[in-house]
């Protein structure tokens, strides 16, 4: 089992920036590939961003590719997700998952621990 914790959300305004982090514990942290998405009221999961257990590769959707950045400290177990020029159509409950697994990976369904996720409000 790999337990995951996501911090950093709250109400940022348009243009600002803001820095969410996952600690996971329970496993080997380096072992796994990590992903972000987000979910929005109303609207049903989306990918964000993932990153290759290393670190080594990264890939994003095209909506936030250019302004959020994924990163990951396997020392502190913990990956982040650096989000800049930041939009209302940002909002939503941001999650972290995992994935025992070597490639990059942007389903939802294909991830096998969930954080409980953060709230990300961006006001206009």
């Amino acid at each position: 089992q790999v337990q995951l914790v996501e911090s950093g959300g709250g109400l940022v305004q348009a243009g600002g920036s803001l820095r969410l982090s996952c600690g996971a514990s329970g496993r080997t942290f380096s072992d796994y590939a990590m992903g972000w998405f987000r979910q929005a009221p109303g609207k049903e999961r989306e990918f964000v961003a993932t990153i290759s257990r290393s670190g080594g590769s990264t890939g994003y959707a095209d909506s936030v590719k250019g302004r959020f950045t994924v990163s990951r400290d396997n020392a502190k177990n913990t990956v982040y997700l650096q989000m800049n020029s930041v939009k209302p159509e940002d909002t939503a409950v941001y999650y972290c998952a995992a994935r025992y697994t070597i490639g990059l990976l942007t389903t939802p369904r294909t991830y096998d621990y969930w954080g409980q996720g953060t709230q990300v409000t961006v006001s206009s």
